[in-house]
């Protein structure tokens, strides 16, 4: 068993002010691995006055000099990339395969993200040739604290931590307590790498508890949440006392509108992106609308993609899927797929209960409802698990109408080979990203949504932006 029940604050791992142990289950195996401490309010309260007094010190701290420390944390966590990856899979479930060639480079992609961005960001920029003496400054927010998810933990963590020390902010991180290795491991490297005392700390904890404290706390100024949009509202009522900023990047029901036009390939790629990461992606194409001239052609692809998909341990090497990250997921997802059954969905691949051979471990079968209609609950709630729904439409104008007709907004898809068509859906649908025929969007594009998908966005010079404040001065006279 793994003792992980320190914190790191002020440069240093410490021991919780009282005892509250946690133990990291292994999804794979449904047994425990290590032991965490869950945090009080005065291991909060010692982390975030780290933050504080560091703040002045960090923030005015030179551009170039937070740069190359940036620099050296991306060759510390390129060097220890497999270390990495070995404890995402291990505590949240992916396969070693999926955590070394997509958990871990998530987190490098994002870190080389912000450091070309930081290279042209201008924190001192003039408002215009008719106003020579004045200049906007954009300065660091202050104290973060940092919420971050167990789905894609690196990705999220370097989109949150990268940014804040580029701009001069200190933080506190409160990882998942379901997934918390691998963020106690990137506060190693933060620490192999030299960040200041007081400027990064970590401590874990629930919601409930630090989560909650953090968000309340009128030391921080900032709270940089990710997570679900139950949580989300939360986090944001009690933030409100405080008047902080929060920003938030919540849930998502991604719509995958294929048109009749769509290449060959558009179902099969469709379902594997639901399925990835075992479902659990906040972007997941997990509503496929498909127009009626294709639709039983699509239902066939879709159902033989799914079937095709295996389930294994995230300990093996392979291309399998690896089971869900807790047993409450595991019993929501199928809850949810009995819904689907009872309210009238045609079940076309996977189902209820655990798959064939399988008697532990948190593994969901593959599943696609055929005949989905919007008002349903499976087209309705999020599932966060390998389900995916399939929705028939007639028009440009209904598929477009469906798309929009959720509380969410964060990724939609788009299908067809005729390029004005494409822009046309794309500007129609209320999301925060659209993405079109496979292509992923570049480097540096914002992650973001709309409605009870969030506010704010992460990734490239608007990540940065995310953690500034924005002041205006007049007179300004350069020496």
């Amino acid at each position: 068993m793994l003792d992980k029940r320190q914190f790191y604050i002020n440069g240093q791992w410490i021991s919780p002010e009282a005892a509250n142990d946690l133990e990291v289950i292994d999804p794979s195996t449904e047994e425990a691995f290590a032991v965490i401490s869950l945090g009080s309010a005065a291991d909060t309260d010692k982390a975030v006055a780290a933050a504080r007094a560091a703040f002045p010190g960090w923030m005015f701290t030179p551009v170039e000099e937070r740069l190359a420390l940036i620099e050296q944390i991306l060759d510390i966590y390129l060097r220890r990339a497999d270390e990495m990856a070995e404890a995402i899979s291990r505590e949240m479930g992916a396969p070693i395969d999926l955590a070394r060639q997509q958990q871990v480079p998530a987190g490098a992609y994002h870190i080389k993200n912000f450091i070309r961005a930081l290279k042209g960001f201008e924190f001192e920029r003039r408002l215009g040739d008719h106003a020579p003496n004045d200049r906007i400054l954009y300065e660091p927010i202050g104290v973060v604290g940092m919420i971050t998810p167990w789905n894609w933990p690196m990705n999220q963590t370097v989109l949150k931590v990268i940014p804040a020390l580029a701009t001069g902010c200190t933080m506190v991180l409160k990882p998942s307590e379901i997934a918390p290795l691998s963020g106690m491991l990137f506060a190693e490297i933060l620490d192999e790498a030299g960040v200041p005392a007081g400027v990064f700390n970590l401590v874990n904890g629930d919601g409930p508890g630090v989560g909650t404290q953090l968000s309340g706390h009128e030391d921080v100024d900032m709270i940089s949440f990710t997570g679900s949009t139950r949580a989300g509202i939360l986090i944001q009522k009690n933030a409100a006392d405080t008047i902080k900023r929060v920003a938030l990047e919540l849930g998502g029901k991604g719509a995958n509108i294929v048109f009749a036009d769509a290449d060959e390939k558009a179902v099969k790629r469709g379902v594997l992106h639901c399925m990835n990461n075992t479902g659990q992606s906040c972007n997941a194409p997990t509503r496929m609308l498909v127009q009626r001239e294709i639709y039983d052609q699509a239902i066939e692809i879709a159902a033989e993609t799914a079937a095709k998909l295996t389930v294994g341990p995230s300990a093996e090497p392979g291309r399998h899927m690896g089971p869900v990250v807790s047993r409450a997921q595991w019993d929501k997802i199928q809850g949810l797929i009995e819904k689907g059954i009872e309210e009238g969905a045609r079940l076309v691949a996977g189902g209820p209960g655990l798959p064939e051979g399988v008697n532990r471990g948190y593994y969901v079968r593959p599943t696609v409802f055929a005949d989905v209609n919007n008002d349903m609950t499976i087209a309705r709630q999020e599932i966060f698990g390998p389900v995916l729904s399939i929705i028939p439409f007639e028009s440009e104008d209904e598929a477009v109408a469906i798309a929009n007709d959720t509380p969410y907004g964060l990724t939609d898809y788009v299908q067809t080979q005729d390029a004005a068509k494409a822009i046309r859906v794309a500007r129609q649908l209320r999301a925060g990203m659209v993405e079109m025929n496979g292509q992923s969007r570049a480097a540096g594009a914002p992650f973001g949504g709309y409605k009870q998908s969030g506010n704010g966005r992460e990734g490239g010079k608007w990540g940065l932006e995310e953690f500034c404040e924005v002041k205006a001065v007049s007179g300004w006279v350069e020496d």
